[in-house]
């Protein structure tokens, strides 16, 4: 009957009334199952929609028009269909000025089949933002709220929209005017989050400053009034959710929302669904809060993260709200990954607070159920959950300890070794945390896990990063006396060759500095001070950077002196004499007279 129907829908010869009544029913069709919108996609159902555009008829172009847009809202079906024919968003723009109804149809496939900066570029090309704008003041509450969905997916993450849209006006009126207005508390709750959503997109993108009035006093106190109990759990979880965004790198942001409505306490709520089978005695109520119980989780662990960001009295307010520190250990957990991801990302945030290191994070043992996430999780959770990992491994956190005993070093190893850049940079960074100030025993454990070939992969890696951390790492291990000469002892050959490579190398001053230091360090060992008086090629080296155009690479070259000639360690004299000869105390000279006040000292 599909195909019967669509014969006839494509008929030049039907009468206009029936080609119309065909699209109706096409589209009835399309509002039943999934597998009703699949029958119809087989039989190219939305190649014969757009030809029926091209009619002159507008009852007929409208029927086609609600039949596509039923079948673009169905998750079965590809919005890349919109975009095969570029003659077709050019076309629907032009239809955008024929009835309230095209418009509506129209925004609303638009706002479903934008996902991504492919598609949010092809539809600005095609003049979207002037020709959806004056819909925002149309008559009809529908279209108004179809042409502010189209703008809210429009900016979503988009700098190019965003910077357009603030300098848009509509009789007289600049869109962001038109947008507060759409927030305000007599208005529909859909678009007043709709609005916010808009305002938040261009406030993220950089088009309105973050102290600007209608962010501060506007968008963000009605997201908070979107979390709250009287709202549907679906308007509480979008609110929550457009809150994190909005306030995720700004501290005043997350300051005022902090203070807002008792925000903090209110989140509390959203981890009490289901509420208890008991009281409920309306199984779809049931059924529905069980779906949505999950994304309220998921939302109110984001927005802890965003609030928790940046200040150390929010983050104790957070951790002070009931049971908290027992949700994001069990969030850890949960089945969903939504779930676990943003219970990481909470727990991320938190971790940021020395005081809750030694605190809540000890009382809790957090670094029990991190650890276990950390096995073969994606690499979206193990990039937030290695972070997390990297400050309970800071030398103030209990944690490290039990961190160690539970297999943490050969972990972290293993993901220096990931094709992905956060990962090895958290994997080295941590593992550099790990060993400072640590015992002999665990110094000795990293080398051992790393290999030394591992250890010049990273020391060539591409990324500066990934360097700077790993001579980092270097240089923590290379501390206190005992454990320089123990460390040269068994690695020393590969280590100053590791040295030598990055001093030749074409590095920044930042790196070559860190190396020095590292110089430094081998230099103030017993036994390890030979392997560079033995070596002329590293002399040479340390003596030109003293002589470097850059202060900081001159201090750092005559630490590595100061170090080789204390005189009442054993073999001083020879030591001095051999630097002597090689010129180096008449550089000395030269910087005991220069303008800047540290090498002069020095």
């Amino acid at each position: 009957s599909i195909s019967r129907l669509l014969y006839l829908l494509q008929q030049e010869t039907s009468s206009t009334e029936l080609r119309t009544e065909c699209a109706v029913v096409l589209g009835s069709l399309a509002m039943g199952t999934e597998n009703n919108v699949k029958s119809l996609l087989d039989c190219h159902i939305i190649t014969a929609l757009l030809q029926g555009l091209l009619s002159p008829d507008l009852k007929f172009i409208e029927a086609c028009l609600r039949c596509l847009r039923t079948i673009f809202i169905s998750p079965v079906t590809p919005e890349d269909l919109l975009y095969t024919d570029a003659t077709v968003i050019s076309h629907l723009m032009a239809l955008l000025s024929r009835s309230r109804y095209t418009q509506e149809y129209i925004c609303q496939i638009f706002s479903h089949c934008c996902k991504g900066p492919d598609h949010q570029t092809i539809l600005f090309n095609h003049g979207a933002v002037q020709n959806i704008a004056h819909l925002l003041v149309s008559t009809s509450y529908k279209v108004q709220m179809q042409a502010l969905k189209c703008f809210s997916v429009l900016a979503f993450e988009n700098p190019q929209v965003s910077m357009t849209l603030v300098n848009v006006s509509v009789d007289g009126e600049l869109l962001p005017q038109i947008f507060v207005k759409m927030l305000q508390r007599d208005k529909p709750i859909e678009m007043q989050l709709t609005s916010a959503k808009c305002l938040t997109s261009m406030c993220r993108a950089g088009a309105i400053r973050t102290d600007d009035s209608c962010i501060v006093l506007k968008t963000l106190p009605c997201l908070v009034r979107m979390c709250s109990k009287e709202r549907l759990l679906e308007e509480r979880v979008e609110g929550a959710e457009t809150l994190a965004y909005l306030i995720e790198t700004d501290v005043e942001l997350q300051r005022t929302a902090s203070i807002t409505d008792h925000l903090i306490v209110m989140l509390a709520d959203y981890f009490k669904y289901p509420s208890s089978v008991s009281a409920i005695t309306d199984i779809k109520r049931l059924d529905h809060d069980l779906k949505h119980a999950h994304e309220l989780r998921q939302a109110a662990f984001k927005l802890y993260a965003s609030l928790g960001a940046n200040d150390e009295d929010i983050r104790k307010k957070i951790i002070e709200t009931e049971n908290m520190m027992d949700r994001i250990v069990n969030g850890l957990s949960e089945s969903s990954i939504k779930v676990r991801l943003a219970a990481v990302r909470c727990l991320h945030s938190l971790s940021r607070s020395v005081q809750q290191l030694r605190t809540s994070f000890q009382d809790h043992a957090v670094w029990k159920p991190l650890m276990k996430v950390l096995q073969n999780a994606p690499n979206e959770i193990l990039v937030v959950a290695s972070s997390t990992l990297c400050n309970l491994l800071l030398e103030f956190s209990p944690s490290k300890e039990p961190i160690l005993e539970s297999g943490a070093i050969e972990l972290l190893c293993s993901l220096t070794q990931s094709e992905n850049l956060a990962l090895r940079v958290n994997g080295i960074w941590a593992l550099m945390n790990m060993a400072f100030q640590a015992e002999q025993k665990i110094k000795s454990d990293i080398l051992r896990g790393l290999s030394t070939e591992q250890l010049f992969q990273l020391l060539s890696d591409s990324d500066v990063n990934v360097l700077m951390k790993t001579l980092g790492l270097l240089r923590n291990l290379l501390s206190t006396r005992p454990h320089i000469d123990h460390i040269m002892s068994t690695h020393g050959k590969q280590i100053m060759q590791a040295v030598t490579l990055i001093l030749e190398g074409e590095h920044n001053i930042e790196v070559k500095e860190q190396t020095l230091c590292i110089l430094a360090n081998i230099a103030d060992g017993t036994t390890a001070k030979e392997l560079i008086m033995t070596n002329d090629d590293i002399l040479q080296k340390i003596k030109y950077y003293m002589s470097h155009s850059n202060a900081k690479l001159q201090l750092a070259a005559m630490f590595c002196i100061s170090n080789l000639i204390w005189n009442e360690e054993e073999g001083s004299q020879e030591r001095q004499d051999k630097l002597r000869d090689m010129g180096i105390v008449d550089i000395l000279h030269k910087l005991s007279q220069s303008a800047d006040p540290n090498l002069c000292d020095k």
